[in-house]
């Protein structure tokens, strides 16, 4: 049975939806952002309890469809900018409906509907994240940075960071108090 889970973004939540499912007893085949495959069906009861675990640990479990779809592009979008070691060199509608198997206009006429904000922003709004961590870690130069996410140069790189965050790069470096978006917040308007 495929259950999908709605705000499973990083490592930590699929240790927290395995730990509840161990605890429910409940045995699974595939657990990925976004989504558990169990090996079972699972009864109504059963489903409940694993929603109100879930739920105490900030995920959700959902049925309606259009949110199943929005949950699984945000789930490549985050784990193509965040979980990859190099971006892919195409273009990111093409990747994304390659992954998926859905015609992107369709998904991109959906997310935009339900999220109030294009596919490509939300994109902008992670790598800028990514950009972040990257600044933060300092293992990177910003040559070095805008290469590997893609960008055409660092000017490009350096005039998007400013527009999403009103700050150049550099300067975002030099604040003692650098401020990151947990992944679930990103995006959000």
């Amino acid at each position: 049975m495929k259950l999908y889970i709605k705000y499973m973004v990083s490592i930590r939540c699929k240790m927290a939806v395995k730990t509840e499912l161990e605890k429910l007893g409940l045995k699974y085949i595939i657990l990925e952002l976004g989504l558990v495959e169990t090996m079972d069906e699972l009864t109504p009861k059963q489903l409940l309890e694993l929603k109100e675990a879930l739920f105490k640990c900030g995920l959700e479990l959902m049925d309606d469809k259009k949110a199943v779809l929005i949950e699984k592009i945000k789930g490549v979008i985050i784990e193509m900018i965040h979980y990859s070691d190099e971006l892919p060199k195409v273009n990111y509608s093409d990747y994304i409906s390659e992954k998926l198997g859905q015609d992107y206009t369709h998904m991109s006429k959906i997310f935009s509907e339900v999220k109030g904000i294009t596919i490509e922003h939300y994109i902008i709004a992670h790598k800028i994240e990514k950009v972040k961590e990257l600044l933060l870690y300092d293992e990177l130069n910003l040559s070095e940075i805008s290469y590997k996410l893609n960008y055409s140069s660092v000017a490009h790189l350096s005039q998007q960071f400013k527009k999403v965050t009103g700050l150049t790069p550099s300067f975002f470096k030099q604040l003692k108090d650098k401020k990151r978006n947990p992944l679930d917040n990103i995006g959000i308007i």
